[in-house]
């Protein structure tokens, strides 16, 4: 059989890049101008973390029923109502009066957000099948540079001096717009007499599906260990001037861009197996080496070879959970992703809380030794079946 993907797969590839695209848009544009409404409801750092915290908790509730709702619906046809909905309920929290409506308004922008991330992943992983090679770290790649075109969008919004409802409602509804277009490139729905139907119990929580998720939360606590504290470990601990701190956070997320875009290449050479190994490795020995040596340009790079590290990780347990049991691809990307998000949320306050104790450089061994355990526990993603050529 060629190896040539379809007209249909390639058309499906675009797609499936546009709605991870979307969420990462989405997230940009919301985390640019968080500054702008807290000083605009003028909420203490306190009571901006009810607003933060709403999200995650949307998210995780959402996603206990996301998973089933694409295995019995088909991700084809979920896709496209999760990606308007997303983006027109990221419209609201840019309007809320009060911290309570704020809180609501975020609350039900994670609870929709959890359908489309299963539903996009879901399908990303059908795409990846027709493919027959590796492609889901492309996908990721394109959330990772909706980031940047959100940031910018929020970025220069705040420079015009423009609201944050304004910006949020300037990047939402062409985001919904786009994806009606988007949604005829999808691949079909397998009939129901073809497509394999789900059980009318829930999916139980595997052994497999729990340490899966429990590497994607580690890899994940490493992004939001990366996100918070590079900057302070370089301007705190390293004494470096403001403008310098910044640049550790850019180089990790260029980095992790960049591996993302590298990693399907090196999933077809080297393996899901071996690429997470070697990933880890990577990442572990790059944080190690910031934290053991202590000068601004060796941190620098050790941040850039953590987030090279990090980059295919997730997107290699996301692809290994949808090919799982292609029957409930859905709930095995649910579950992995309720546990390894946890990670986002929960991983600044464990650096923080252990940064009170020990210091911030021996709270950042952390992730060092979550790297280190995403190594060691690469063989669990080799296919029971081989659904790649």
């Amino acid at each position: 059989m060629s190896d040539t993907p379809t007209q249909q797969a390639t058309n499906a590839r675009r797609a499936v890049s546009y709605f991870f695209t979307l969420l990462g848009t989405a997230s940009g544009a919301w985390a640019a101008r968080i500054p702008a409404v807290k000083h605009d409801l003028g909420l203490s750092d306190g009571q901006l973390s009810y607003g933060l915290l709403a999200i995650a908790a949307g998210l995780v509730i959402g996603m206990r029923f996301a998973g089933r709702l694409t295995d019995r619906l088909g991700s084809a046809r979920l896709l496209t109502p999760a990606a308007v909905a997303t983006s027109l309920a990221l419209i609201p929290p840019g309007y809320a009066p009060t911290l309570p409506l704020l809180i609501t308004a975020l609350f039900l922008y994670g609870l929709i957000n959890a359908s489309l991330d299963v539903a996009m992943n879901a399908h990303g992983v059908e795409v990846e099948r027709a493919y027959r090679r590796p492609i889901m770290s492309s996908f990721h790649g394109m959330y990772s540079v909706g980031g940047l075109i959100g940031a910018g969008i929020g970025g220069l919004f705040a420079w015009l001096d423009l609201s944050a409802g304004t910006t949020l409602a300037a990047t939402g509804i062409p985001l919904a717009l786009i994806s009606l277009y988007a949604r005829r490139h999808l691949l079909p729905t397998p009939h129901p007499t073809t497509r394999p139907t789900t059980p009318p119990t829930r999916a139980r929580w595997s052994g497999w599906i729990v340490l899966m998720g429990v590497v994607a939360f580690a890899g994940l606590v490493g992004e939001g260990a990366a996100v918070d504290w590079t900057a302070v470990y370089l301007f705190e601990d390293l004494h470096a001037p403001q403008g310098i701190a910044a640049l550790g956070f850019a180089v990790f997320s260029t980095a992790m861009t960049v591996g993302r875009f590298a990693g399907d290449r090196l999933a077809l050479h080297l393996g899901p197996v071996r690429l997470v190994r070697y990933s880890g490795l990577i990442a572990a020995l790059g944080l190690a080496t910031a934290l053991l040596i202590g000068q601004i340009p060796v941190a620098i790079t050790g941040f850039a070879l953590f987030g090279l590290g990090l980059a295919t990780i997730v997107p290699q347990v996301f692809s290994a959970a949808g090919n799982h049991d292609p029957a409930r691809a859905g709930e095995a990307i649910a579950q992995v992703a309720t546990v390894g998000y946890a990670g986002l949320v929960a991983g600044p306050a464990i650096i923080g809380g252990a940064a009170e104790i020990i210091g911030l450089p021996g709270a950042l061994a952390i992730p060092t030794l979550l790297a280190a355990f995403m190594a060691a526990s690469a063989g669990a993603l080799r296919p029971r079946t081989r659904t790649l050529s």
